[in-house]
């Protein structure tokens, strides 16, 4: 393995590495004003929520790495502490990563990436219309994490407002991840697109403890065929089921038939068939198939 000793690289290789690494990002997309009222709407990846209760979201317009200048953005929310936090999506990405361009101070990056303003409900900086989701805050606090070039700026923020299109709701009236199709940065010029085809769901063990991978049976923690998910999945359960004597399978006839000569061809093709319940999430059923050695 390649061990990297991050403090010896110059700042532009420093971020190189990082923002590969440490990816996908959410996209903060800021529309921000001056004491003058003179609009900027710039995309930031270094972004996230980290609190419900009170509802904070942290932005880093970073000190430029080449030059150590600061962003319109920062200057902005240090005149203005407001800002609208404006959710990206696939439809809009190109106009955003358009709006990343350098500008003058004073160039309206709402014209200049075809975007249409519309005035926010509580804050004075406008709201991009196309976005689906728009977070109205108030800024807290700006918290310098350095004075050099690529130093952070954390912009910690309030959620003071939240609209969201109906186009992206489900029955229940809650937004459907599915609907929702955010982008996200990975690292040089690539990014990531959530959409139906790639998600998936992992059960939070919320009420219960899973009894952990440490006390699965030898057998199947030692396997050479089941991966850290699949074991990660059955050390998910609070108990290692019941043998149930009603279970039958077609496919298990099979393999104690044609492997009931060679005990470990046995063991490793019902791991084979486990592996393939799991990754269908048939979890119940896996434990059932390991459970008949």
């Amino acid at each position: 393995m390649k061990t990297i000793d991050i403090s010896s690289l110059p700042v532009m290789e420093k971020q190189q590495w990082l923002q590969h690494a440490i990816a996908p990002r959410p996209v903060c997309f800021a529309s921000t004003v001056d004491k003058a009222g003179n609009v900027n709407l710039s995309p930031f990846s270094f972004f996230n929520l980290f609190s419900s209760n009170p509802p904070i979201v942290i932005f880093s317009p970073s000190r430029r790495g080449r030059d150590n200048t600061t962003k319109h953005t920062l200057d902005n929310v240090l005149e203005v502490p407001e800002c609208v936090i404006n959710i990206v999506d696939y439809d809009m990405v190109q106009q955003v990563s358009l709006s990343s361009c350098e500008f003058p101070k004073g160039v309206n990056e709402f014209i200049k990436a075809g975007f249409t303003s519309e005035v926010a409900t509580i804050v004075r900086p406008p709201m991009v219309k196309e976005a689906k989701i728009k977070l109205e805050c108030k800024v807290n606090e700006v918290k310098s994490l350095g004075e050099n070039g690529g130093a952070g700026q954390l912009v910690i923020a309030e959620v003071l407002c939240m609209h969201v299109d109906e186009s992206i709701l489900g029955e229940d009236g809650k937004i459907d991840q599915q609907k929702l199709h955010l982008v996200a940065r990975l690292g040089g010029d690539w990014y990531c697109k959530v959409s139906p085809d790639n998600l998936f769901k992992v059960p939070k063990p919320n009420t219960q403890l899973g009894i952990g991978v440490d006390q699965l049976p030898d057998s199947v923690r030692n396997s050479t065929i089941l991966t850290g998910n699949h074991l990660g999945m059955l050390g998910n359960v609070h108990a290692i089921p019941d043998i149930d004597a009603s279970f039958e399978d077609d496919r298990v006839k099979n393999i104690f038939q044609y492997y009931s000569v060679s005990p470990t061809e046995m063991e490793a093709e019902l791991h084979k068939y486990a592996a393939e319940l799991l990754n269908d999430n048939k979890i119940e059923k896996a434990w059932q198939v390991l459970l008949c050695l």
